[in-house]
C-alpha cells in the first residue's frame, strides 16, 4: 500500500533570489534520496517555498523498499585457489562475509578474467525505518550559496550539519504519521537557546499574524490538504506562483486608484514574491519636484534600493506615486505609506543633492579625476583606460566596422569620456546606474546622440539572446558608435585583464569577464541588426589592436599562454552563445572547431555559416554526403591543407584514370568557382547547395575507386583530389564533423 509523505524544513528568512533554485533542487535531491534507498514512489516529488519554509510531498511512497538482490564480485579465481584446487583465504573470508561456503559460490567471466560471485538477497524494511536516513542524506545533499554552521550535528557519523540558514522546525509525516528524526544540538553551542530540533506533525503561520491574533503558534497537520488548508487560515501563501498572482492583481488595481498603471518590472515582481509570505500592497506618493530628476534616478531609488514599483500614465511617464509590497495584512495602509514615504523621500533628496552638485563641471571637466581611481594595479589607473578607449572605438568605428570619419570621432569621443561618471557623486551612491549617469550628463551638455547615447549604453548587451538591449530603435543613428565603444570598452578589459592574471575559473569570475566576452561577442554576431553593418569583423584582428593599445603603453600582454588563454576563452563564449540560440553541438563544432582559436574568426560570418547549414541540412543529399565527406577527411587526414584558389585541379585530373574519379575532379571543377563566389559574398547556403550537389560524384567515387593503389603516383592523384574536395568545402563547414542523422 502507498502512502503520503510531507516535509517542510522550518528556516529563518531565506534570501529570495534563494528559493526557485532551493525549491528545484529540494524536490531533485528528495526524489533521488527516495530512489537511492529503494522506495518506490508513484507521481513527482511536487516541492514549494516561502522565506521561512522549504516544502515537499509525494502522493504515493511504498510502504516498504523493494527486495534487494544484486551479485557480489569477489576475488579472482586465481587468487581464490591454490594449485591443487583447495581454497585459499581470499575464498574462506569472501565465503565468511556473505554467509555461504565456499562451495556455493559462483564463477562469472568478465573482460579481466574469472572470478567469483554470490547473489546477496536483502529484504526490504518498512518505509517509516527508512525514511529518517532519506531526509538525513537529503538534508546534507542541498547546496546553497553560503552555508551556516549553526551548532547542529545528525546521527549519521558524519558530524556537523551545515544548511543555508539555521533549521528551526521539521515537519514529516508518513501516511499521516510522524517519522522521528532529531537534528542534535552539538556539545559546543555556547549558548542554551539552541535546542535539539525534532521532527513533529507542526507547523507554523506568519510570523506576525495568526489565527485569533497569536503569532507563533503552532499548527497541527496531518495531511498535504490539510498542510495547505491549516497555512492559508495562518497567512502563508505557500505556492510562489499564487504570491505572484496576489500581487499581480493588487499591483494593478491600487495603479488604477492613483490613475495610471505599474511600470512593467518583471524580474522585481519575481524576486518580491519570493520576500514574503502574504504579500499586500500599499500605495504612496512622494513630492512632484523630485520629478525634475532623470527617470533613471528615480527608478533605480524605487526598485533597486527600495523594491517599491514605479507608478506611469498612459504615455509612460512617471506620476509622483510608487506601490510598495508588505508582509502583512494592511488594515491601515497610510500609517505604513506614510513610513515608505519618508524613506523614499530622504532618498531622493540625497540623490537631488548629487544631481545638483555634479552638474557644476562637465562630464569632460570630470576627466582629470579618473587619473584617482585604480583600473587593476597591473594596468594603470581609469584615466589611462580612457586613453585607450579613445584609440581602440576610433579603430572600431573606423577600420573594423568601416563607419564614416563623423561616426569614428564620434566614438572616439565617447570611448574617452565613457568612465567619466566614476567620479560622480551619483555614482559612487547609486552604482546601478553606471554607464547611464555618463550619458545623462552628456546628453545635458549638449553633446549629440551618437555620443551621449554610446556612453549611456556602453555595459549592454548583458545576454547573448538576439533579443537584447539595446534595439536599432533605442540607438537611432548611434547605432554604429555605441557598438564600437561597446566592443572597445570590452575587448579591453578582456585583454588586459588576461594580461594581468585574472583569468576566469570555473567558480570565480571577480571582474565578469564572461559577462564581458558574450556582450562582445553578441555585439559582433547582430552587426546588421543592431549596427546596419554588413561586413564580417575579425576577432583577432580586434584582439590584436587592443593589445598594440597596452604595449604601447607599456604594459605586457603577450605573455607565455595568456593569447592561447584568451582565444579560447572568447571562443568557448561563442559557442555558448550559439548553444543558447538552438544550433546543435555538432553543428557548431563544424563552423568554429574546438581548439581553432580566434585566427580568421568573424561571429557574423560564424552566424550566416551556422544559419545556411540549419537550412541545408534537411535535403536528402545532405547527411550522406556529410558521412562521405568524413570517410573523405579520414583518408587524407595526413595530407596537408591548401587554399582552395591554389588547387591545381586539371593537373590532377590529368593523372586520374577511372571514369568515376574524373567525373568526381570534372565535378569539383565545375562548382568550386561558383562555391568561392558564393563563399565571397557570405551567401553559404547558395555555397553549401552547391556543395550538396557533389553527392552523386562523391558517392559514384567510392563506390567504384580504390584510393589506396600501389601505384604511387596514382594513389597520390588520388589523394590530392580527395583533398581538394575536403579543402573546397571547408572553406564553408567540415562536414566531417556532421553526426548522423538521428543525432
Amino acid at each position: 500500500m502507498d502512502r503520503e509523505l510531507l516535509l517542510e524544513i522550518g528556516c529563518e528568512e531565506l534570501p529570495a533570489s534563494w528559493l526557485p533554485q532551493l525549491t528545484e533542487q529540494l524536490a531533485q535531491r528528495l526524489g533521488q534520496r527516495l530512489i537511492d534507498f529503494r522506495l518506490t514512489i508513484d507521481g513527482p516529488v511536487e516541492s514549494s517555498a516561502t522565506p521561512r519554509r522549504l516544502t515537499a510531498h509525494v502522493a504515493k511512497v511504498a510502504e516498504r523498499q523493494s527486495d534487494l538482490e544484486e551479485a557480489v564480485s569477489g576475488p579472482a579465481v586465481a587468487a581464490a585457489f591454490a594449485p591443487d584446487g583447495t581454497p585459499t583465504p581470499a575464498a574462506l573470508g569472501f565465503a565468511k562475509k556473505h554467509g555461504v561456503e565456499v562451495a556455493d559460490l559462483a564463477r562469472v567471466t568478465t573482460a579481466k578474467g574469472e572470478y567469483l560471485s554470490v547473489m546477496r538477497r536483502e529484504r526490504g524494511r518498512a518505509a517509516v525505518d527508512v525514511l529518517p536516513d532519506v531526509l538525513g542524506a537529503t538534508l546534507r545533499d542541498m547546496v546553497f550559496p553560503k552555508q551556516m554552521r549553526w551548532d547542529a550535528w545528525l546521527d549519521d557519523g558524519k558530524g556537523e550539519l551545515t544548511f543555508g540558514r539555521p533549521i528551526r522546525w521539521l515537519l514529516f509525516l508518513f501516511g499521516g504519521r510522524v517519522v522521528p528524526f532529531v537534528i542534535r544540538r552539538s556539545a559546543v553551542a555556547q549558548t542554551n537557546l539552541v535546542q535539539d530540533v525534532r521532527s513533529g506533525a507542526l507547523t507554523y503561520g506568519h510570523r506576525f499574524l495568526a489565527l485569533s491574533g497569536r503569532p507563533g503558534r503552532s499548527v497541527k497537520v496531518r495531511s498535504v490538504s490539510d498542510y495547505r488548508t491549516r497555512l492559508g487560515e495562518h497567512f502563508v501563501v505557500l505556492e510562489h506562483r499564487e504570491r505572484h498572482e496576489r500581487l499581480v492583481r493588487e499591483l494593478d488595481a491600487h495603479a488604477r486608484r492613483l490613475g495610471g498603471r505599474v511600470d512593467s518590472q518583471p524580474a522585481l515582481l519575481h524576486e518580491v514574491a519570493d520576500l514574503v509570505e502574504y504579500p499586500s500592497v500599499v500605495a504612496g506618493v512622494f513630492p512632484p519636484e523630485f520629478l525634475t530628476l532623470p527617470d533613471e534616478v528615480l527608478t533605480t531609488t524605487m526598485i533597486h534600493h527600495q523594491h517599491y514599483f514605479p507608478v506611469v500614465d498612459d504615455q509612460r511617464k512617471l506620476l509622483p506615486a510608487f506601490l510598495a509590497v508588505t508582509n502583512l495584512e494592511v488594515e491601515q495602509p497610510q500609517k505604513i505609506a506614510v513610513n515608505s514615504e519618508r524613506v523614499l523621500t530622504a532618498r531622493l533628496r540625497d540623490a537631488r543633492f548629487f544631481w545638483e552638485a555634479d552638474r557644476r563641471t562637465s562630464l569632460d571637466g570630470k576627466l582629470a579625476r579618473l587619473d584617482t581611481l585604480l583600473f587593476h594595479k597591473a594596468l594603470g589607473s581609469y584615466g589611462v583606460k580612457a586613453v585607450r578607449l579613445e584609440r581602440l572605438a576610433r579603430y572600431v568605428a573606423a577600420d573594423a566596422f568601416g563607419g564614416t570619419p563623423e561616426q569614428a570621432d564620434a566614438a572616439a569621443q565617447a570611448g574617452r569620456l565613457a568612465k567619466a561618471d566614476l567620479t560622480t557623486d551619483m555614482v559612487r551612491e547609486f552604482t546601478e546606474l553606471q554607464g547611464m549617469m555618463g550619458g545623462i550628463y552628456a546628453r545635458e551638455d549638449g553633446l549629440p546622440a551618437p555620443v551621449w547615447k554610446a556612453i549611456y549604453y556602453q555595459y549592454q548587451p548583458i545576454g547573448v539572446e538576439a533579443q537584447q538591449p539595446p534595439t536599432a530603435a533605442q540607438l537611432g543613428d548611434a547605432a554604429l558608435t555605441w557598438a564600437a565603444v561597446s566592443v572597445a570598452d570590452k575587448l579591453d578589459t578582456i585583454v588586459g585583464l588576461f594580461a594581468a592574471g585574472e583569468q576566469p575559473t570555473g567558480t570565480r569570475d571577480p571582474f565578469a569577464l564572461r559577462r564581458a566576452a558574450q556582450g562582445l561577442v553578441k555585439v559582433l554576431v547582430d552587426l546588421p541588426e543592431v549596427a546596419s553593418v554588413a561586413r564580417p569583423v575579425r576577432l583577432d584582428a580586434l584582439v590584436a589592436e587592443a593589445q598594440r593599445a597596452y604595449q604601447d603603453a607599456g604594459v605586457t600582454v603577450a605573455a607565455e599562454g595568456v593569447a592561447s588563454a584568451l582565444d579560447g576563452f572568447v571562443a568557448e563564449r561563442l559557442r555558448f552563445l550559439f548553444e543558447r540560440r538552438g544550433y546543435k553541438a555538432d553543428e557548431i563544432a563544424a563552423v568554429l572547431p574546438d581548439g581553432h582559436g580566434l585566427a580568421g574568426v568573424s561571429p557574423l560570418s560564424v552566424r550566416q555559416r551556422l544559419e545556411a547549414l540549419r537550412a541545408v541540412r534537411p535535403s536528402a543529399d545532405f547527411e550522406p554526403l556529410a558521412v562521405l565527406f568524413k570517410r573523405a577527411t579520414n583518408i587524407v587526414k595526413d595530407v596537408p591543407a591548401s587554399a582552395p584558389d591554389r588547387i591545381d585541379l586539371p593537373a590532377i585530373a590529368a593523372l586520374l584514370q577511372e571514369p568515376a574519379e574524373r567525373a568526381l575532379a570534372e565535378a569539383l571543377e565545375t562548382r568550386r568557382a561558383t562555391i568561392a563566389t558564393a563563399v565571397a559574398a557570405a551567401d553559404y547556403s547558395r555555397a553549401l547547395l552547391e556543395v550538396a550537389a557533389l553527392r552523386p560524384a562523391v558517392d559514384r567515387f567510392f563506390t567504384e575507386v580504390f584510393v589506396m593503389v600501389d601505384d604511387p603516383t596514382l594513389r597520390q592523384a588520388r589523394l590530392a583530389l580527395l583533398a581538394a574536395l575536403r579543402d573546397t568545402v571547408r572553406a564553408i563547414v567540415d562536414l566531417s564533423a556532421i553526426a548522423g542523422p538521428h543525432a
